[in-house]
């Protein structure tokens, strides 16, 4: 365990990159891996604030809420809020043809967190450059099926490699691993409170 924490401490360093929110939603990710999570994106009617799927079920976005929860950061609220102030902006109407915002599921629905990281965030360039890749970055991307996905940066780079690692959810629960650039990546992200 000592080696853990001192391995997620020096990946996961403020000297690594830019603010402590930032660099603890990375050591939050990582965390994440530690949990027994089976993959399940059903309808759930939630809590508010603070609402939560069982703690062993989720999907990827549960990943990017739970790790910001660590940091004090409750997406559920945010999105939410930012919701019903600007329905139009969301793809809500469009993709699920919704009228009204829901706080159970708006937060974990990769379109609605793309919309709102460019709203509130820093949207950063998409380059197949693992240099560009920051730990606590936000990445999104499509997968076959036209299936969007979402994950957190979390360390530069797997043993020799310059791509840095990611930690998401893609079907067996969270995990790192070295997939980057594995499909095409549709958003990229940073994003700490009062940006």
């Amino acid at each position: 365990m000592v080696r853990l924490t001192l391995f997620l401490s020096m990946l996961c360093s403020p000297f690594v990159h830019g603010s402590a929110v930032v660099s603890d939603l990375a050591t939050a990710a990582l965390k994440r891996t530690e949990s027994s999570v089976r993959y399940d994106g059903s309808y759930h009617r939630l809590a508010y604030p603070n609402g939560d799927v069982p703690a062993n079920t989720g999907v990827c976005t549960d990943v990017l809420i739970r790790s910001f929860r660590q940091v004090g950061v409750d997406l559920q609220v945010l999105v939410h809020e930012d919701m019903r102030a600007n329905f139009s902006k969301y793809p809500s109407k469009r993709i699920w043809g919704l009228s009204r915002p829901d706080s159970n599921i708006d937060h974990r629905r990769v379109p609605n967190l793309q919309v709102f990281f460019s709203r509130h965030g820093i949207v950063l360039p998409i380059k197949q450059d693992g240099k560009l890749y920051k730990p606590g970055d936000i990445v999104t991307w499509m997968l076959p099926g036209n299936i969007p996905h979402i994950g957190i940066i979390v360390s530069q780079g797997a043993d020799d490699s310059a791509v840095p690692l990611v930690v998401h959810n893609i079907g067996g629960g969270p995990v790192l691993e070295d997939m980057l650039f594995d499909y095409k990546i549709t958003g990229h992200y940073r994003y700490e409170p009062g940006m």
